[in-house]
């Protein structure tokens, strides 16, 4: 059947692919699976319920989730009635979740649990819109969501005709949703997406994967994140049955637990999970952790056309996967088909390790605003190149613009910023192509290659330009780096500030036998300092001249979306790191008071 509108998505499931693990998650302790016909009848009551309670189409209501099952029958139920679903971040800030509130005009919010409830609260008691609270958990003085099904089930015969007509004039170009971007800078806006714009994403993503109606994937990412939702409805599209993780967490059991066929994540995630194997691997003796770094060894030496092309590379790669990586694959379930990176820059070399492991990653990009993907590799050789976020989605048209500027058009472009007519007309040009702001090239007229982003790419003093996401992801490939931000707009040099990998640090101070009170004064002591010299010395013979960090200064906390350096999706907010660490940057560069606030203010723009 053709499917236009998100909620056709639940007539397809019904009558193409029904199962009795459609849907699962732990709800109140327990594993709790949804059959499609739960699905689809749990989504329908909750239209009727809204509808009674006096919501209509273009309304907005809110959802602040983890992910979890209830999740998908709210959008849905939404959906239906043409009400705009506004999912928001539960790990933002006060002033954002304020802004988001008021700004979308929601008329009503819906909350997973307590914690933030009490965290919302004083916003909601404070808002001049949202009229109603709705729980997903069962919380003191909040309607559950359950009393909305109920609510629907009894006014299901009165209202299922006028259900029937509220579908029947939702157009595929009706807006679905408004995500707020998190940005790097600023308050964030509001991306209005279509029921087009979402699903000929989902649609065209799904020939992209090796995935069928009998698979099984895990979700951890937040739904109420673009990638993450849109890879959703594509799971429904094929067919599939989605497993919703506890929290992070517990990734590594739900994956052993389920044995999935794959799963959506970010850079991050495989550069922890890739930390954790390589500590387990210094932990061996003997013969046993030699034969662990020859296989590492080998797996960064991994090639689509070496493994092709090279017979006694790949007699290599087959005992090290006998030997070594098969207890890899075996850690998360031993099925894995595929996992989908997005959302930042993966590391070349940790897809070459995961592909020699027989763990297929397909690396992909886009934006909030093209809903979200742009383009991404396929699930084999040789639709896929590491090092490329792959070919360009069917329907999508990418154009390189004459400044490296990556320039887009296609149906799954946003219908614009909400209530911003002078920010959507900003990122469109004349000829209605919307501006990325990333730079990147194509390879063999085939794969997008990002470079770095066009507002951070800099000059220094003598009008070199420096591109620091290439620098920053170059340096993150060390064990002693967590995070890096480079540094250095007008300047003679390029320095770094760095969040080091305190467990790696706690561990080297161990072995040591270092004497410390907190971190502070660990990063503070000649022996880590030199060791940190010393591989700054190491990578910098990897890159040019003007990239080289010239001077670098550690920082003494992580940087997390808790403490407000990382965004929801990972990216560097580089404007709070530049104002956080002012004092340490004046170090770096040597200036006055007034010459320090120059310079910084003009590299956090």
């Amino acid at each position: 059947m053709e499917v236009t509108r998100t909620f056709d998505l639940l007539e397809r499931l019904y009558n193409e692919f029904p199962k009795d693990d459609a849907l699962v998650g732990k709800i109140n302790g327990e594993w709790q699976y949804f059959s499609t016909k739960d699905y689809v009848e749990y989504a329908n009551y909750l239209s009727y319920g809204l509808m009674a309670l006096g919501f209509k189409k273009g309304d907005k209501i809110a959802t602040v989730s983890n992910n979890r099952p209830e999740w998908n029958f709210m959008d849905m139920a939404m959906s239906q009635i043409g009400v705009v679903h506004v999912p928001v971040y539960p790990t933002i800030s006060f002033e954002e979740y304020e802004h988001i509130l008021n700004h979308s005009e929601a008329k009503a919010i819906v909350i997973s649990d307590m914690a933030l409830y009490q965290k919302i609260k004083p916003i909601i008691d404070q808002s001049t819109t949202i009229k109603k609270v709705y729980s997903f958990d069962k919380l003191e003085k909040v309607t559950n969501w359950k009393e909305i099904l109920e609510l629907g089930k009894e006014k299901s015969k009165i209202l299922k005709k006028e259900l029937n007509e509220i579908k029947a004039s939702i157009l595929p170009n009706d807006m679905l949703s408004i995500i707020y971007t998190s940005g790097t800078t600023g308050l964030s806006k509001g991306v209005m997406l279509s029921h087009e714009n979402m699903l000929s994403n989902a649609i065209a993503s799904s020939k992209r994967v090796d995935l069928v109606p009998e698979d099984k994937m895990l979700s951890f990412l937040p739904l109420c994140h673009v990638y993450e939702r849109v890879v959703n409805y594509t799971y429904q599209y094929i067919g599939l049955s989605i497993y919703y993780a506890e929290n992070l967490g517990t990734i590594a059991n739900d994956l052993k637990r389920f044995k999935v066929q794959g799963f959506v994540t970010v850079p991050r995630v495989l550069e922890m999970l890739y930390d954790k194997i390589i500590t387990k691997g210094k932990d061996l003796t003997g013969i046993k952790k030699s034969l662990f770094f020859w296989a590492i060894d080998l797996g960064l030496k991994f090639d689509f056309e070496k493994v092709k092309k090279n017979p006694f590379y790949n007699l290599q790669l087959k005992i090290a996967n006998k030997i070594v990586f098969n207890k890899w694959r075996d850690a998360i379930g031993g099925e894995i088909k595929t996992v989908l990176s997005g959302g930042a820059a993966l590391q070349p070399r940790l897809a070459q390790i995961f592909w020699a492991a027989n763990i297929p990653i397909q690396e992909g990009y886009g934006l909030t605003e093209t809903s979200p993907v742009i383009a991404v590799n396929g699930a084999a050789y040789p639709e896929n190149m590491i090092g490329t976020v792959g070919p360009i989605l069917d329907g999508v048209t990418v154009k390189i613009d004459n400044d490296g500027e990556i320039l887009v058009k296609g149906p799954n472009i946003m219908m614009g910023y909400y209530k911003s007519p002078k920010e959507t007309e900003e990122i469109f040009d004349k000829d209605g192509w919307l501006h990325t702001g990333d730079v990147g090239e194509l390879i063999n007229n085939k794969f997008l290659k990002i470079t770095d982003r066009k507002k951070e790419i800099f000059k220094n003093s003598a009008g070199k330009y420096i591109a620091p996401q290439v620098i920053e992801n170059k340096f993150k490939e060390s064990d002693l780096i967590e995070q890096l931000m480079v540094v250095g707009e007008g300047e003679k040099f390029a320095s770094a500030l760095i969040s080091p990998n305190f467990n790696y640090l706690h561990y080297l101070a161990s072995k040591h036998k270092l004497h410390y009170r907190d971190n502070k004064e660990l990063i503070e002591t000649e022996l880590i300092i030199k060791r940190f010299q010393k591989e700054v010395n190491l990578l910098n013979k990897k890159l040019g001249q003007v990239e080289q960090i010239k001077r670098f200064r550690l920082v003494c906390e992580p940087w997390t979306t808790a403490t407000g350096e990382l965004s929801p999706t990972l990216k560097l907010k580089r404007k709070i790191i530049y104002k956080k660490y002012d004092t340490i940057l004046r170090e770096i560069f040597q200036y006055a008071d007034g010459e320090a606030d120059r310079a910084i203010t003009k590299s956090s723009k």
